[in-house]
């Protein structure tokens, strides 16, 4: 649980081409998950497809583009484009699926002129090489003009090895930035048009990203130092201008695809939900990733000025309705604030800093014992099988990413998770650590 690298920029690997390929197929086995829904159908990869793979020590995130498409022929062709064209800005490498039962058809053919202009690197993976016979027909991918085919089983998982190691091969070396490591880092996220980069003009001071109305002008992470009223943080802003031709792009996977980023390179994320449009399934989306990277959470109800009715029972209604929907992680603070009106746009900046020393925080593993142990005394673990579960012992492990505790127990494997959750909840009552996830192990003693 060791953060290595943990201020690295993450690598990005988007996986393109048409339907029915194995996209989700090879997704799944490179992020080691059955995540995506592998169906016969055409397009039914509906989930965010987001996920983490590991090969030979190096981390980088990866990205099936299938699940965004809208089933319809014309759109279909379309969507595929423009996914296409959104990988080659976002992503470090490509993979450019093809199906070597079916050979090259129109639609790769459409899809390879737009990836021959690409900067970034292309690799075609002709997918569905069950056999060695059919490796012969992989010649014919070479009328795509986007180098050697890389022949491999997605299902099987034959030819994937090296296909990570050619991966690898692509990333570009890491830049060092000129960051300083010990500097606590916000991101501001949301969906478009929540008020990100007006709430970092309103911290800032000055109209340093251009806001204007449109959804998604912001391009590229930008660091913004930020040092006065006794704080001290860079704000990540996934920030910068778009091309102008890119406005009417697909916003959904657009933001999440930006989000990525944001967020893999922050400590605190500061989530904007717009007060008059509730929660939504983006938003949603967005504090999944959050959680997946397990990264501190402050959640901002923006435009609150807007809102006609402020009483406490509204607001009560509301902060209930977040956490309903963020269960089971519900520890977070929320904030009502007005980017526009810079109502409570301190506090914001308040919590995110509680929230990144509760990141931080360490607990003495004499502290730990003294108020864990007779609680769990109390109420011990269920038994299991007619065996009882003893815990002896908590510490808390050393320079983790994120607070991550150990209780030491005579039969760790009949912990189950509610009984996990109990632990981490007594935790939070005594301890401040709102806004920042913890892990629970429970260990051989």
């Amino acid at each position: 649980m060791i953060a290595v690298n943990e201020k690295n920029m993450g690598n990005l690997v988007a996986i393109v081409g048409r339907p029915n390929v194995g996209k989700s197929t090879l997704f799944n086995r490179l992020t080691k998950t059955r995540q995506a829904i592998v169906n016969e159908q055409a397009g039914t990869t509906r989930d965010r497809q987001y996920g983490k793979s590991e090969w030979q020590g190096k981390e980088f995130s990866v990205v099936d583009t299938g699940g965004w498409v809208v089933n319809s022929d014309d759109i279909f062709e379309e969507e595929i484009r423009k996914q296409v064209i959104l990988a080659m800005d976002e992503a470090d490498v490509i993979l450019f699926m093809v199906d070597i039962m079916n050979g090259v058809t129109d639609l790769d053919m459409d899809v390879a002129a737009i990836l021959r202009r690409s900067k970034t690197p292309v690799i075609v993976v002709a997918n569905k090489t069950d056999n060695n016979d059919l490796q012969y027909n992989a010649a014919e991918f070479y009328s795509l003009g986007l180098g050697d085919p890389y022949c491999i089983s997605a299902l099987s998982g034959s030819g994937t090895g090296d296909l990570l190691d050619l991966i690898l091969s692509k990333f570009r070396k890491e830049a060092d930035e000129d960051l300083d490591e010990d500097i606590p880092r916000f991101a501001v996220v949301g969906r478009p048009n929540a008020g990100k980069s007006s709430i970092i003009n309103a911290f800032i001071g000055e109209e340093r990203n251009i806001v204007t109305e449109i959804a998604g002008t912001t391009r590229d992470s930008i660091y913004t130092r930020y040092d006065k009223f006794g704080f001290d943080f860079y704000l990540v802003d996934t920030a910068g201008i778009r091309k102008k031709n890119k406005v009417n792009e697909d916003l959904e996977y657009y933001s999440v695809i930006r989000s990525i980023r944001a967020i893999e390179n922050s400590d605190v994320c500061i989530l904007m939900l717009d007060a008059t449009r509730g929660i939504e399934g983006q938003d949603l989306n967005i504090f999944s990733l959050i959680q997946r990277n397990q990264k501190g959470l402050v959640v901002v109800v923006n435009k609150w000025d807007l809102v006609e009715d402020k009483t406490d029972k509204v607001i009560k209604h509301y902060e209930e309705a977040i956490r309903n929907r963020f269960a089971p992680f519900t520890d977070f603070p929320i904030i009502f604030a007005s980017a526009l009106t810079k109502q409570r746009i301190f506090k914001v900046l308040e919590c995110a800093k509680e929230v990144y020393q509760a990141r931080t925080m360490r607990i003495s593993t004499a502290r730990l014992n003294e108020a864990m142990l007779p609680l769990i005394e109390a109420y011990p673990p269920p038994s299991n099988k007619g065996k009882y579960i003893k815990i002896k012992y908590v510490t808390q492990l050393p320079n983790t990413q994120i607070p991550s505790f150990v209780f030491f127990a005579n039969l760790p494997q009949y912990v189950k998770e509610p009984y996990k959750r109990f632990l981490e909840n007594k935790i939070r009552e005594r301890w401040n650590l709102s806004g920042t996830p913890i892990n629970i192990f429970i260990r051989q003693k």
